[in-house]
């Protein structure tokens, strides 16, 4: 049967030469322009060769598809496409996973080379134990605080933000429970639609009291997300990949649908009583 390789790589040049030079030697080939498309493909298919480009635009690109590989067919062969020959931070934790990481450009003659002898004499590895892996709402749960202290810290140097000096009670204001909800949505996966969220309501009400304007409120909402993935990003080496695609977007749809609420209620005109 023809060895299965994924090939991983956002140019367009580079991913259909390795396509074609490795489907002309006998390998059954699926290529992947971005690391959504490249997850899928690993969640629901066999591969017996990852090749990879390292940066996909972000240097942690690679290292996520490989991590994904690695504990959805651990016995897959893993290479990994750099164009820095220097061994950075990226390149040195990606070592701890990957086979090989091979510098561009490399000659096809010897990348073949390489795969059929990594193929013919696998490295034995056990499965990654079970007591290991967890659902991105655990990983959420446990690192609430870091997550908070994350999103805390880019906060800090965003000058649109800082403008409004506020106490760290204030700034975080509701943002626990905003991430509680969006941990109990991951927990309920069939739920097609957001649930109301009295958390992202007072969050807008507050921020209207403060002074905020609704462009610092949509800021602050990115933020949260690139909080929440750079927490996931921390932890590759224990989230579950087969449902991690599934929860990037229920994430993504839940902190949307808690900005809509929090702007509801900051745009949303109190009356005002007059005594006779």
């Amino acid at each position: 049967m023809m060895p299965r390789v994924l090939i991983v790589d956002d140019d367009d040049a580079v991913r259909s030469m390795l396509q074609t030079a490795l489907e002309r030697d006998g390998f059954q080939v699926v290529a992947a322009r971005r690391v959504p498309e490249a997850l899928g493909h690993i969640a629901k298919e066999k591969f017996d060769v990852l090749l990879s480009d390292l940066h996909m635009p972000q240097a942690g690109d690679g290292f996520t598809v490989v991590s994904a590989m690695r504990h959805t067919h651990p016995e897959a062969v893993t290479l990994v496409l750099s164009g820095y020959p220097a061994l950075d931070e990226s390149l040195a934790a990606i070592r701890l996973q990957a086979d090989e990481v091979l510098v561009k450009p490399i000659e096809i003659s010897l990348l073949r080379q390489l795969i059929r002898e990594k193929l013919a004499n696998p490295i034995a590895r056990g499965s990654y134990s079970a007591s290991t892996i967890l659902s991105v709402a655990t990983i959420l749960e446990r690192d609430l605080d870091i997550t908070i202290r994350d999103w805390m810290a880019l906060v800090e140097v965003n000058e649109e933000l800082t403008c409004i000096p506020l106490s760290f009670e204030d700034r975080t204001g509701h943002l626990p429970n905003l991430l509680v909800d969006v941990i109990r949505r991951l927990r309920v996966p069939t739920l097609d639609k957001c649930l109301f969220s009295s958390a992202a309501r007072e969050h807008g009400h507050l921020r209207r009291k403060q002074g905020y304007t609704a462009a610092m409120i949509v800021e602050e909402s990115r933020i949260l997300q690139v909080s929440i993935f750079n927490t996931l990003q921390n932890n590759l080496s224990n989230v579950d990949f087969s449902s991690v695609l599934l929860d990037v977007i229920t994430i993504a749809d839940e902190v949307d649908s808690q900005l809509k609420q929090a702007m509801l209620e900051y745009m949303e005109e109190k009356p005002v009583w007059s005594v006779a």
